[in-house]
């Protein structure tokens, strides 16, 4: 089998490994092979020990792919399904488990290694590995057929705002905008569909902020790479194995309170921690900003209004909260092509019943970003920080 043993000799191995806890060195693999009765050549213990190493250390058969810098998702549905997503939308690649078994082995380990369980008795996990990777794994029979594993690749350095510009992201000149959002100190949402690019916008938003200031980063798994001198990272934490010691989203946007932020952010706002993000925004921190599903822009405050709900709120105090502590919407969509680019940028305001509504400020085009009916408002809120020289009215920016 091109230099590596039959699969259940190499299953006898990796059983001798485990439980002499030995690592997978090419003498301990020849040792292990010498137990069971076989002598093999060199090439073959040197192709055994090489894929006992990656399967039992590294990310066996999916290295490769994690380590391509263009790769940001490996998503594996069956042991010969695996794709990945290189910026275009998913590929199917020609990688390969030899089985489902191997599929299961590599998501306990790679939990393991989060320092998570997954077992029958615990059949998913949501971890990240120590180099950030975010894993998510499901086990049988939860999921129908095969273990499904998801990895998304943190990359350690942000894109920033002329990469994503270069990309399409953001449209020719649109750059102005944002940077006149950050130099303004609005507070903003970006919002949009799973793996539209919302956290990879706001590191490089975040990459715009005046080095002196302090940024405080309140995530339940630790994303966001923004290229800043001055920035505190917390992370949330799952309960262990005897159920104590969480630390959910809400307690670090308290924490992050005291710490003398001058921009807080909170990576994704999904959950009661709006309470205290939208309190922390009424209070003088400025600038603060996050992340929020949702499907269009026009549906952040029902969207925000749910959250707070949840969280005890009433609808009129959240409402009166987030007229006063959000300014501007940033949308992201992802089209057939697979491009991430910003659909549509809104802005707040109240309605005759004292809700608050979006009003779309501007929407994409290929040349320019587009006006809408609350550019004028927008153009307000950057208090001369916008240089563009267009104009008013109808037209491009």
């Amino acid at each position: 089998m091109n230099g590596v043993p039959d699969e259940g000799l190499l299953d006898g191995v990796r059983q001798w490994l485990v439980e002499s806890g030995a690592e997978p060195t090419p003498a301990r693999v020849a040792q292990a092979l010498r137990e069971r009765g076989r002598v093999l050549g060199d090439a073959e213990v040197l192709g055994a020990a090489e894929r006992l190493r990656s399967e039992l250390v590294g990310s066996g058969p999916l290295e490769p792919l994690l380590a391509d810098p263009s790769v940001t998702d490996v998503l594996v549905s069956a042991p010969d399904r695996v794709w990945v997503d290189r910026g275009g939308g998913l590929e199917l690649t020609g990688v390969s488990f030899p089985d489902a078994a191997a599929v299961r082995r590599l998501a306990q380990r790679l939990a393991a290694v989060a320092g998570r369980r997954l077992d029958d008795a615990r059949p998913w996990v949501d971890a990240r590995l120590p180099d950030g990777t975010r894993l998510h794994a499901v086990l049988p029979p939860v999921v129908v057929g095969s273990t499904c594993l998801s990895l998304r690749v943190v990359r350690p350095r942000a894109f920033t705002l002329d990469e994503l510009a270069a990309a399409g992201t953001v449209p020719p000149g649109g750059d102005r905008v944002l940077r006149a959002l950050i130099r303004a100190r609005l507070s903003y949402v970006i919002s949009g569909g799973t793996g539209t690019g919302k956290t990879t916008l706001l590191s490089a938003l975040l990459g715009l902020v005046d080095p002196g200031e302090r940024i405080v980063l309140a995530e339940d798994s630790a994303e966001l790479r923004p290229d800043h001198p001055h920035v505190v990272r917390l992370e949330g934490r799952p309960a262990n194995q005897e159920g104590v010691g969480l630390v959910e989203l809400q307690d670090l946007v308290r924490q992050a309170l005291r710490m003398r932020p001058d921009r807080l952010v909170v990576g994704e706002v999904r959950g009661p921690e709006v309470v205290s993000l939208l309190a922390a925004l009424n209070t003088g921190h400025e600038g603060g900003s996050g992340t929020l599903h949702a499907n269009a822009a026009g549906q952040v405050p029902a969207r925000l209004e749910a959250l707070g709900t949840a969280a005890g709120l009433d609808r009129a105090a959240l409402h009166s909260q987030l007229a006063a502590a959000l300014s501007v919407v940033l949308h992201l969509v992802r089209d057939r092509d697979g491009r991430r680019r910003i659909a549509e940028v809104h802005v707040l305001e109240r309605d005759a019943s004292g809700l608050v509504v979006t009003v779309p400020a501007l929407r994409w085009g290929a040349e320019a970003f587009v006006y809408e009916r609350g550019w004028g408002r927008l153009r307000g809120l950057l208090r001369g920080d916008l240089r563009d020289g267009t104009g008013q009215g109808s037209g491009a920016l």
